[in-house]
C-alpha cells in the first residue's frame, strides 16, 4: 500500500464531516463558494485536492462526471488533463536522459528524421523549453478535417513545412507541437509507445492505477469524466474534437486522487535527483532579453514572494490548473470537464485561502 493511499481515510475525516476540514472547517464555506458555478445534478463538475506538507487537507468533488448518465463527479474521477499532460511527457524524457539514451541537446532530426532541413538545428532541450520554433501544428490542419489527428500525423504536418517562427532557442513561443515530437521521441527511444512507457516507468511505479494515457479503442479510462461545453439552455456533449487523439501534448487521463501520488514523487524526488528537477524548474536564459517562463513541462514564477510551478490545460471539454509552491510544500490541483470556466483562478483563490492567508492569521 502507498503512502497516498494511507492519506485517504484521513482525508474523509479532513474534509468530508461536518465541522471538520481545513482549519476545523471554517474555510469550507469560502471553498464552496468558489466551485459555485460547478455544483449541482445538471452541471457539469469539478474535482480538487489540496495538499500541504505532503499531506491531504482539502479533497472534494462537485456537480456530475457525466450528465447523461447522471454520473456525479467524485475525486477519483478522470479527466483529460490536457496540457497538464506536458509534465508527464517532460519526465518520460528526463528519465530517458538519466538513462544515458538521449541528451538534452541532441538534435531532435538525430532521432525523428521526417522533420525538414530547417529543423535540423532543434535539440530536445528547445522542445522541452517550447524555444523551437517549429510551425504549431493546429495552424496546419485543414478546415474540412474531420478525423483526428494522431501523433504520426503532426510529425507528417510539420515535416511539408521547411521554415519555423523563428531561430531554434532565440526566443519562446508555447508549442503543442513541441509536446507531441518529444512523445514520439520517446517512443522511437525507448521502443514502446509513449503509452506504454508512462505506465512502465510513471504511472505503475507511483500507483497511479487511474492513470491512462489514453487511445481510444485500445484502453479503457475508469471513473471517466465526459467533456461539456455552455448553451443557453444547459450543457452541450463536447468531449471531443479533431485534435483530442494527440498524445504527448495532452492525452493523459487522470484524477486528482491519483495527482497525490504525483505530487509525492515530486516532493520526493523519487523518479529523478533533485538536480534535474531544478533543471527542469530553470527557465532557460535567451539571446537579446527574449523572456521566458517555461522549464520542462512547467511555467516558473514567483506568487506572493514565493517560487511557484503552474500550468494550465484547456481541450474540448476539460478546463484544469495546477499551482505548486515547492518551497511551502503546497499543491492545488483543480479538473473540471467543461469549456469556460477559471481553474487557474481558483486555484490561486485556494492557495490564498489556505495558504497565505496562513502568513497572517493564527
Amino acid at each position: 500500500m502507498t503512502a497516498a493511499r494511507l492519506l485517504f481515510p484521513a482525508v474523509v475525516l479532513l474534509v468530508g464531516c461536518a465541522g471538520r476540514g481545513p482549519r476545523g472547517g471554517r474555510d469550507l464555506p469560502a471553498v464552496d463558494a468558489l466551485f459555485t458555478d460547478y455544483t449541482g445534478p445538471s452541471v457539469p463538475g469539478a474535482s480538487v485536492v489540496v495538499i500541504q506538507d505532503g499531506r491531504v487537507i482539502l479533497r472534494r468533488a462537485f456537480g456530475m462526471a457525466d450528465l447523461g448518465q447522471h454520473i456525479p463527479a467524485t475525486p477519483a474521477t478522470d479527466y483529460r488533463l490536457a496540457s497538464l499532460t506536458k509534465q508527464f511527457t517532460a519526465m518520460a524524457v528526463m528519465l530517458l536522459a538519466r538513462d544515458g539514451k538521449l541528451g538534452y541537446d541532441q538534435h531532435v532530426r538525430d532521432i525523428l528524421p521526417e522533420l525538414p532541413p530547417a529543423a535540423r538545428p532543434v535539440t530536445i532541450r528547445n522542445l522541452l523549453n517550447h524555444t523551437s520554433g517549429l510551425w504549431d501544428y493546429e495552424d496546419l490542419i485543414p478546415d474540412t478535417q474531420t478525423v483526428q489527428v494522431s501523433d504520426h500525423d503532426v510529425l507528417a504536418l510539420l515535416a511539408r513545412r521547411d521554415t519555423g517562427y523563428f531561430a531554434p532557442g532565440m526566443q519562446y513561443r508555447y508549442s503543442n507541437s513541441g509536446y507531441v515530437l518529444l512523445g514520439l521521441v520517446v517512443e522511437r527511444v525507448s521502443g514502446m509507445s509513449l503509452p506504454r512507457f508512462l505506465h512502465a516507468r510513471l504511472f505503475a511505479p507511483l500507483g497511479m492505477t487511474a492513470t491512462v494515457a489514453h487511445v481510444e479503442g485500445a484502453d479503457t479510462v475508469p471513473n471517466r469524466a465526459y467533456g461539456y461545453t455552455p448553451n443557453p439552455t444547459g450543457f452541450t456533449p463536447s468531449d471531443q474534437s479533431v485534435t483530442s487523439a494527440t498524445l504527448g501534448d495532452g492525452g493523459v487521463y487522470t484524477s486528482v486522487d491519483d495527482l497525490v501520488r504525483w505530487d509525492q514523487a515530486l516532493d520526493g524526488a523519487s523518479l529523478v535527483d533533485t538536480a534535474t528537477l531544478r533543471l527542469a524548474t530553470t527557465p532557460p536564459e535567451l539571446p537579446s532579453g527574449a523572456l521566458s517562463q517555461y522549464g520542462f513541462g512547467w511555467f516558473v514564477d514567483t506568487y506572493r514572494g514565493e517560487r511557484r510551478w503552474r500550468h494550465t490545460g484547456e481541450t474540448s471539454g476539460f478546463r484544469n490548473a495546477i499551482q505548486r509552491f515547492p518551497d511551502r510544500r503546497f499543491t492545488v490541483f483543480v479538473l473540471t470537464n467543461r469549456n469556460g470556466g477559471e481553474p487557474g483562478t481558483i486555484a490561486e483563490r485556494l492557495a490564498d485561502l489556505l495558504l497565505f492567508r496562513s502568513k497572517s492569521t493564527p
